[in-house]
């Protein structure tokens, strides 16, 4: 697929104006592809233009009633000539359905072995189903009808104009909406619906998932009417898309996407098994983020990629602030600040680091690249650190200017800045550019020096890396928490710094009585890596767990996690922190991230000397936390789930499979069964036949998921053999599917075995490349990299395919990446 180029879309958008498309689809076919008819109306200043455009067959194209030549598409591009100031092109083509979640992906439900459609554009898969000019500038409105079985269920961006008829769906127009945005599902979907001050409200899932979307709709509700409750008390335009749908489909490439009137989400979010507080409260998080996206995003969208953070950055750090302030939700800071961030801080230090808002991003394929880290978490971080610096008043009635300004337009960094600028009385320029357009992170240390038992001078200190000098403006808390007579640990006070330049000295602690713990970035008002003086270092492991503020351990436990994967620390302190703090820690997001990053580092960081005792201080203090949770809570849950990640206890694992020993509150429910199973495939105790029985069990959608996993997990060279060569050659193997098979083939428990897939890994990725296309390719490169084979050899083998100047440029990111990974483990290691 060729990758349309900014000049290019610049070079388009001067000379187009697109009005109106009008897309019927027939769905009705047998085969792998779709009948699509598209009449598009245009205007045009020029002779010529191309069209993005991927058929699998044309059946006939007219201009302005001239038959198009056959000939004038090429390469994906339909190219037009004699262009009239008012166009009217008529195409109608074959399209084929995909198995990548791009364009219309069709699946098959192994359970009941019903069809299911669903329609994601993003970012340029507009292509696979009409005609279009496919990028985010050339907005217009869209008309859609469905040909679809008469049993199916069809819906779209917009409310159906007429009745139903013999399987016919027609639709409103949209208002005027990205290419990128128009969607739609098809389907024996089962549906919910409702409704909130006068907007319709309506839910859809896979038919095997009825009763659970019944059982759930009720939360999923209660959550959206909330949001929107929120949202239209900040945001003077209320939701402008008519009624709000939100589709939970099989295979999503991404968590959701915020196309208005039909959101999509991955339907993992609809619960078959018992789930933490943590994975409800991430369910409510992604809803209000795609909610958020009504406004940043598809009211006013983007001219070009390289304003992503437009969407991505607001929508994260709304998602987050709005799930606080209007759900039952109301620690979602401290899951930001332990969860989120940290994919931030290690995407903002690898060698494809890039300003939250880069100057220019010269094609698609590079946006696709910035979907990262940065662009969410950074940006959501950079934004809450404005909102202390310029005040939540003149932030909000600057958005709000935003909105007014540009609705159901495009904009600019440089909009968004005048209207802060104008709403704040001060020119938010120097800001943008320090933050905004300059790449990585900056490190914040305090050095502290005493008079006896008082502070004599406390500072801050600035740093930032070589090649990224910048130091920027930071507004930060600094914590004073001591040891209390009862055995608690309280915050004494708080205090707000300014913070600019190399070195800031805190006058208001000079005198005052030294604390047992002094935090930095206590309320984590801004986006930096933290590093504590040495003695608050020093007290953490018997500090930490009597803190009573989640979001304050949570920056204590992100500081620490960092400073292991900086190298800083050995990953014997953390193990042995998690040891004294896991036990009594009450949030489980901070129990599931520490569990999930410790097990991490252990499995790279430490040597094979050393991991079998890391790793079984991690299970007893998941069993610690285990004995001590309360019976059917989350944290019990989360602690179990942890334990069988660490353990090597096969008998005991065997146990709870077959109903036995497993602690009062836990059920061996479907997920719980497949996650036992995982383990023990992994450990070589179960093989192909445990598998299948399981499988036989669980004939549904998770089921054949989590089979792909314990099978591609099998210490087996047969089991090795047939996972990597379904990765690298299967077309048939779906995206999600090629993504699990994938995750679950390296196993640091079975390095000798998996020695000689490190040369293949970077033999046969290129040939992957060519198999799959966009993010599933690059989800599917990143989770086959041998992340675990921490040797000289595995980086000396990423260089020689970084040196190919033929490398797909999304693979090239992908091993770049991961290769600095390695080189900190390396170094870790020695």
């Amino acid at each position: 697929m060729p990758s349309l180029t900014h000049t290019e879309a610049l070079t388009r958008a001067a000379v187009v104006d697109v009005h109106h498309y009008e897309v019927a689809l027939d769905l009705t076919a047998e085969g792998d592809t779709f009948r699509s008819r598209t009449v598009l109306r245009f205007g045009a200043s020029a002779d010529a233009v191309f069209l993005d455009f991927e058929p699998a067959s044309v059946i006939s194209a007219t201009l302005n009633g001239a038959v198009v030549a056959p000939e004038a598409l090429a390469g994906e591009r339909l190219s037009l000539t004699g262009l009239a100031s008012q166009n009217e092109l008529v195409v109608e083509a074959d399209m084929r359905y995909s198995n990548s979640g791009e364009g219309l992906h069709r699946y098959t439900d192994p359970e009941d072995g019903n069809v299911y459609l669903y329609q994601h554009m993003f970012m340029d898969g507009a292509r696979r189903i009409f005609p279009c000019f496919d990028q985010p500038d050339l907005k217009a409105t869209f008309q859609i009808s469905v040909t679809a079985p008469a049993s199916w269920l069809v819906a779209g961006n917009a409310a159906l104009e007429e009745p139903v008829t013999d399987g016919h769906w027609r639709f409103a127009a949209t208002k005027p909406i990205s290419t990128y945005l128009v969607t739609l599902i098809a389907g024996p979907y089962h549906r919910v619906d409702d409704e909130h001050e006068g907007i319709p409200l309506v839910l859809y899932t896979r038919a095997a998932l009825a009763a659970q979307l019944e059982a759930q709709a009720p939360e999923i509700f209660t959550v959206t009417r909330q949001c929107l409750d929120r949202y239209h008390e900040i945001f003077d335009i209320p939701y402008p898309f008519g009624h709000y749908q939100q589709a939970f489909v099989p295979e999503f490439n991404f968590g959701a996407m915020e196309n208005p009137g039909l959101v999509i989400f991955r339907d993992d979010f609809i619960f078959r098994s018992a789930v933490t507080e943590a994975q409800r409260e991430n369910r409510a998080n992604v809803i209000a983020h795609e909610m958020a996206h009504m406004w940043f995003g598809d009211l006013v969208t983007m001219a070009w990629w390289d304003d992503l953070w437009l969407n991505e950055s607001f929508a994260e750090y709304m998602g987050s602030r709005i799930t606080a302030e209007a759900t039952a939700f109301t620690k979602t800071w401290t899951t930001f600040a332990i969860h989120r961030k940290s994919w931030g801080l290690r995407a903002d230090q690898r060698p494809s680091t890039h300003p939250v808002a880069p100057a220019d991003v010269a094609d698609t394929h590079q946006a696709l690249l910035n979907f990262d880290g940065i662009s969410y978490a950074k940006g959501a971080s950079v934004l809450r650190q404005l909102v202390v610096w310029m005040g939540d008043t003149d932030f909000l009635k600057g958005l709000n200017e935003h909105f007014a300004a540009h609705a159901f337009g495009n904009a600019t960094l440089a909009d968004l800045l005048q209207s802060l600028s104008h709403a704040g009385g001060r020119d938010l320029a120097a800001w943008a550019e320090q933050w905004l357009r300059r790449a990585q992170v900056n490190t914040l240390r305090v050095e502290v020096s005493r008079d006896g038992s008082d502070y004599a001078e406390v500072a801050i200190v600035q740093t930032a890396p070589a090649d990224y000098p910048t130091l920027r403006p930071h507004r930060v808390g600094l914590g004073l928490f001591d040891r209390a007579a009862d055995g608690t640990v309280v915050r004494r006070e708080r205090i707000e710094v300014e913070i600019d330049g190399a070195r800031t000295v805190v006058p208001a602690l000079a005198g005052v009585r030294v604390s047992d713990l002094l935090l930095l970035n206590d309320g984590d008002l801004t986006y930096a890596k933290i590093r504590l003086d040495p003695e608050s270092t020093a007290a953490i492991p018997a500090v930490l767990p009597l803190i009573d503020d989640s979001l304050a351990r949570a920056v204590i436990w992100a500081s620490v996690l960092d400073a292991v994967v900086d190298g800083e620390r050995p990953v014997a302190d953390l193990v042995a922190l998690v040891l004294a703090g896991l036990p009594v820690e009450s949030e489980v997001v901070v129990v599931e991230d520490v569990l999930r990053l410790s097990r991490g580092l252990v499995d790279r960081y430490a040597t094979p000397a050393t991991r079998p005792a890391a790793l079984e201080m991690i299970e007893r203090a998941a069993d610690r936390l285990l004995a001590a949770a309360t019976p059917g809570g989350s944290l019990q849950l989360a602690a179990v789930r942890g334990l069988i990640g660490s353990t090597v206890d096969t008998a005991r694992l065997e146990g709870w499979l077959a109903g036995e020993g497993m602690p009062e509150g836990l059920t061996v429910d479907a997920d719980m069964r497949w996650l036992i199973l995982y383990r023990l495939s992994v450990l070589g105790v179960a093989g192909e036949a445990e598998i299948g029985a399981e499988y036989d069990r669980d004939r549904s959608s998770s089921g054949e998921q989590w089979a792909a996993r314990c099978r591609a997990a099998r210490p087996d060279a047969g089991a090795k053999e047939a996972a990597w060569s379904a990765v690298v050659r299967d077309r048939s193997l779906s995206n999600r599917l090629a993504e699990l098979t994938a995750s679950a083939f390296w196993q640091p428990e079975q390095v000798e075995l998996l020695t000689p897939y490190v040369e293949r890994y970077f033999a046969d990725m290129p040939e992957m490349m060519r198999v799959r296309s966009g993010m599933s390719a690059e989800k599917t490169a990143i989770a086959a990299y041998p992340s675990v084979m921490v040797a000289p050899e595995t980086r000396r083998r990423a260089a020689e395919l970084l040196a190919r100047e033929d490398l797909d440029p999304i693979l090239r990111r992908v091993v770049i990446d991961a290769d600095d990974d390695l080189r900190r483990a390396l170094a870790a290691r020695f």
